[in-house]
């Protein structure tokens, strides 16, 4: 009974799935009536994830670790989850008929991204990553226009199984370098053979399929088609949820080798400075906001990077708290486009103008948003900027925070584009106001708080952080 317990949060997800394959298999079509009912079964997972919060134990022959630090990621997961679907009022982008199965699939996808997040055996690790993918395909190719998210959803998959592939193949290397496929074993083995080149390479082959659900160079070239092919929601969930799961299980797998191997630190070291810097300057040249934001998911990989491969317990908390930053600003940013496209088109910056006058609260939290993408005080994406930039400096590592920084200032550049756009440009024709709902409008007020507030004050989500961390280095 206590192993249900410990499972609840997962055991809740596969029930609501369930709930929502039968939805899926009948003839009806009642769109109002799949989001009010996912609607609430997304708030009760919040409820239910928060209340797991502090349960740990091993299960399922030790596969499997609860402990506050996936729990930490199963919250933020469920939280992503929930607001994701609060903008699913307005559909637009999915036919009607395809309304549950589209709910089905972001429970299942959330489901595994939880699995992920606590598996504790390398192949668990494999099957929870291809779950979640799998998920994600199917979802790109559901939007509307046939033509476009199928496009999108065949270069999704093409790239994501290649670097499974590569992952699967980094497993076998790390299984016969260390005889070992528990990650509780892979602890005490990987340190003490990461001076062996079949163990590196092992290494950075199996996170590879992690640096393509982050986004990392050079498998980020599915981001952009991606981004802009989905449906606004998916494009959401993508840039938001799937990052936090993957920044979770990155930090783990690089936690295991201790002190680290000077060549798997140059290695991330050289793909953090190329993320940013190819995520920064590609975003510059962009029209289309989705494909904006893509790349400067790209870039956003290099910075939490940075965090990560510090190799120390103030990197690894930085990293956290830089996916909670992550999961609100760009939720904040995509409410804005979904709001702004309610037909479910998609948005170019230009197509921003006169959104002060259209909705003065939505242009606000875009503002707000884009200030806190950009790393500009007293917001969380500055905060958590600072964070991981101190974390590196303890390491030694100056050069690098110092490409960082530059790396911001260049993304200064076409976070204005999109403020210039919502504060300053006319719209070649008069648009109507944008009617926003009391709940949409209570949700935005909150975020812009949270990110506002969190980095001011963001002493608790830090101590939060550092616990979590501190059971990720003692197990």
């Amino acid at each position: 009974m206590t192993q249900w317990i410990i499972f609840s949060s997962e055991l809740y997800y596969f029930l609501c799935g369930l709930a929502f394959l039968g939805l899926s298999m009948t003839k009806r079509s009642n769109p109002q009536q799949d989001y009010f009912f996912a609607l609430v079964l997304a708030s009760m997972g919040v409820v239910i994830s928060l209340t797991a919060v502090r349960l740990e134990g091993l299960i399922f022959f030790e596969v499997y670790r609860v402990d506050l630090f996936s729990q930490v990621f199963k919250v933020m997961l469920a939280i992503g989850l929930f607001l994701i679907i609060c903008i699913c009022s307005e559909l637009d982008g999915i036919e009607k008929r395809h309304h549950a199965d589209f709910y089905l699939l972001l429970f299942v996808c959330t489901l595994a991204m939880m699995m992920l997040v606590s598996a504790m055996h390398l192949l668990s690790i494999y099957v929870a990553l291809e779950l979640s993918s799998y998920s994600l395909y199917i979802l790109v190719a559901l939007r509307r226009a046939k033509d476009v998210g199928l496009e999108a959803g065949i270069k999704y998959f093409l790239v994501g199984v290649f670097a499974s592939a590569v992952m699967l193949f980094g497993i076998a290397l790390l299984y016969s370098a260390t005889k070992a496929t528990y990650i509780k074993d892979l602890i005490h083995v990987l340190p003490g053979v990461m001076d062996k080149p079949i163990t590196v390479v092992g290494l950075l082959l199996t996170l590879c399929g992690f640096f393509f659900k982050l986004a990392v160079f050079p498998f980020h070239f599915w981001a952009p088609d991606v981004y802009q092919g989905a449906a606004n929601q998916t494009t959401a969930y993508i840039a938001t949820a799937s990052k936090v799961a993957a920044i979770a299980i990155l930090t783990r797998m690089v936690a295991l080798t201790g002190n680290g191997s000077m060549y798997l630190v140059h290695v991330l070291v050289t793909l953090s400075i190329i993320s940013m810097t190819v995520g920064n300057l590609a975003a510059i040249v962009q029209r289309d906001i989705k494909r904006l934001l893509a790349y400067s998911t790209v870039a956003h990989a290099g910075y939490v990077m940075i965090g990560i491969l510090s190799m120390n317990a103030a990197g690894y908390a930085s990293a956290i708290f830089y996916a909670l930053a992550l999961l609100v600003m760009k939720f904040t940013a995509f409410l804005v486009i979904i709001k702004v496209a309610d037909d479910g088109r998609n948005l170019e910056v230009s197509q921003l103008a006169g959104l002060h006058r259209r909705s003065p609260l939505l242009a606000m939290a875009l503002m707000i948003s884009v200030f806190s993408l950009a790393g500009i005080p007293p917001t969380i994406g500055f905060t958590g900027k600072l964070l991981v930039f101190a974390a590196a400096m303890q390491k030694g590592y100056f050069t690098l925070v110092l490409i960082a920084m530059i790396n911001v200032v260049i993304s200064l550049y076409y976070y204005l584009l999109i403020l210039k756009a919502a504060y300053l440009l006319e719209p070649d024709e008069e648009q109507p106001m944008l009617h926003i709902s009391p709940p949409i409008k209570m949700l935005t007020g909150a975020l812009v708080a949270v990110m506002v507030v969190a980095g001011i004050f963001p002493h608790h989500l830090i101590e939060l952080a550092m616990a979590a961390v501190r059971v990720l280095i003692q197990n």
